[in-house]
């Protein structure tokens, strides 16, 4: 395979609701700094933008998140081998401005682009490229565990202490411009799980000075390293100024940065985790935007000239069900519940305009979308007629894990999502208890990391535009999440994400899709479609399905 780069551009692609000529008036007056120039006059527009994040982020080293609220952060300060092509879920080159792959798929021989530093002052160069790559292979203990190096034990299968399940073999740089990567078995998805911002680059002589492989604590409480509290360093537009947890995050323009900046030269990522105090804030003018907006502010905020803009759904809600639980490991229970669940009824009333009701745990523009996979159609009856055969004719109850001051762009509206689903499993006799935590860190690792918990909201953002970027990451392993062992999807999973032909690897997804349907490890709800919502000052925004929006593509008008 080959890729070729253009120069990355600071324009972004306009996109969602045209903007009004006017804002609502009276609004506060901005807690923004006005931008001058090196003159000291005031500048053509205000670079500093501020941008209202749902949490703070779980952790500054990519490596060691998978939340999307670091990953905003980390998108900012750090780039990746391989990029977005913008407005879409599709690979093209970043760092890497193209590439070659073997007849077998398992060499993948990278052109680096050159005059590239990293944010310290290091060279990025094919060492760098190594360092990266061999740090991942290497984690060892805690830096394992799903709550830390999430994407990369489920993408790569293995690190260096399990070399039989790993898919990475070994890193060389040939040149200070080329690096040589090898894996030791195919994997179909490489070139565009590197796209992920936990395989960002970064500088490894930061790394060392601030002990970033330094993680400690257990899996279900890490504790992160001094680099991943306070010293991100990577090559991208924006460096890491501060981090005020609880607070808020700023960055700013990192002169040497290699493409264009852009007009941003501040950014101001502050925490406010209430959706309506968010939306306040933006009709006080103390932020410029927001993401994850209400589904009932869209219209009134677009109605008050503001910049509302929908993403494309590339996205998953589902239910999950921890089969460590007695009742949750009986097949006939599983069914009863996604029988107990009227999906279009949740959408209409819980989720944003344009959310589709899901039948499996892709969206319908993903290779192996299954239009014949086995639906639980909502028939609460039916659900009762099963517990009665699953030995609960009283029903039966069950924890049941919802996290709470978060918004997710698959789940805005945890605790209402969460009230719904309840009064519809009560109808069939199922008794909820009510298990409510903060999203990060209590939530996530309550659901992920231990087998403390019931049945469960999560979901995800795809990545990218990848079959294993979904089933294979939910579904490729045990994990402590959904608690059961079953060979057959993990062996059918592990060979379909090796075939690299689209022909011969669709009709192995769509059966695996049906797999998975019939084994009921959790109910996938649907597609949530989320919106943003900006500031008149916001001319246009790079919106993403996979959220790789990176601020030196904002267009601002003042």
């Amino acid at each position: 395979m080959n890729g070729a780069r253009p120069k990355r551009r600071a324009a972004a692609i306009t996109a969602g609701i045209a903007l009004s000529a006017l804002i609502l008036s009276g609004c506060a007056q901005s807690e923004r700094e006005e931008g001058t120039d090196d003159g000291g006059t005031a500048s053509e527009v205000d670079g500093t933008f501020v941008f209202a994040a749902s949490s703070d982020p779980k952790s500054l080293d990519p490596a060691f998140a998978s939340d999307g609220e670091s990953f905003r952060v980390s998108r900012q300060i750090f780039e990746g081998l391989v990029g977005v092509k913008p407005g879409t879920a599709d690979p093209q080159p970043l760092l890497a401005k193209s590439w070659e792959t073997s007849e077998d798929a398992l060499t993948y021989t990278f052109a680096l682009e050159e005059g590239v530093t990293f944010h310290d002052g290091t060279a990025f160069d094919g060492e760098a490229v190594c360092a990266n790559f061999d740090r991942w292979y290497n984690f060892t203990g805690i830096q394992q565990a799903e709550s830390l190096a999430y994407y990369y034990g489920k993408l790569f299968k293995g690190f260096a202490d399990t070399p039989e399940t790993a898919t990475y073999k070994s890193c060389e740089a040939t040149a200070d411009n080329e690096a040589v990567v090898t894996l030791a078995k195919p994997f179909a998805g490489f070139i565009a799980a590197l796209s992920l911002p936990a395989f960002s680059m970064q500088s490894p002589t930061a790394m060392e000075t601030h002990n970033a492989n330094a993680a400690s604590g257990t899996a279900e409480a890490p504790t992160l390293s001094e680099y991943a509290m306070g010293h991100p360093t990577g090559t991208g537009p924006f460096k890491f100024d501060a981090w005020e947890v609880g607070n808020q995050i700023t960055l700013s323009a990192y002169d040497e940065y290699w493409g264009e900046q852009g007009q941003v030269t501040d950014i101001i990522f502050r925490v406010i985790d209430d959706p309506n105090s968010r939306r306040q804030s933006l009709e006080a003018g103390t932020i410029d935007g927001y993401d994850l907006v209400a589904p009932a502010d869209t219209k009134s905020l677009a109605d008050a000239g503001y910049n509302v803009i929908a993403r494309e759904p590339f996205t998953i809600l589902y239910l999950g069900m921890n089969q460590k639980v007695e009742e949750l490991a009986n097949p006939l229970v599983r069914q009863a519940i996604a029988h107990a669940i009227d999906k279009q009824a949740l959408v209409d009333q819980t989720l944003p305009e344009g959310t589709k009701v899901a039948s499996q745990f892709i969206p319908d523009v993903v290779n192996g979308y299954n239009d014949d996979v086995t639906d639980y159609a909502y028939d609460p009856e039916k659900a009762k007629a099963l517990l009665a055969e699953a030995g609960y004719p009283d029903g039966f109850a069950v924890d049941f894990n919802y996290p709470t001051g978060v918004s997710r762009p698959y789940m805005p509206t945890p605790e209402q999502v969460y009230t719904n689903i309840t009064a519809q499993l009560e109808e069939v006799g199922i008794t909820v208890n009510p298990q409510p935590n903060k999203w990060s860190p209590d939530y996530l690792d309550r659901v992920q990391a231990s087998d403390d918990h019931g049945i469960h909201l999560l979901g995800w953002t795809g990545d990218y535009n990848d079959t294993d970027n979904f089933v294979g990451v939910f579904f490729g392993g045990e994990k402590p999440e959904f608690g059961f062992n079953n060979p057959d999807i993990f062996a059918a999973l592990e060979k379909a994400r090796q075939v690299s032909s689209l022909e011969e690897q669709t009709p192995l997804y769509e059966q695996i899709n049906e797999d998975i349907a019939q084994f009921v490890p959790a109910v996938p709800l649907a597609h949530p479609a989320p919106s943003l919502a900006f500031a008149e000052r916001v001319e246009s925004y790079p919106a993403s399905p996979v959220n790789d929006e990176v601020f030196n593509q904002i267009k601002l008008t003042k």
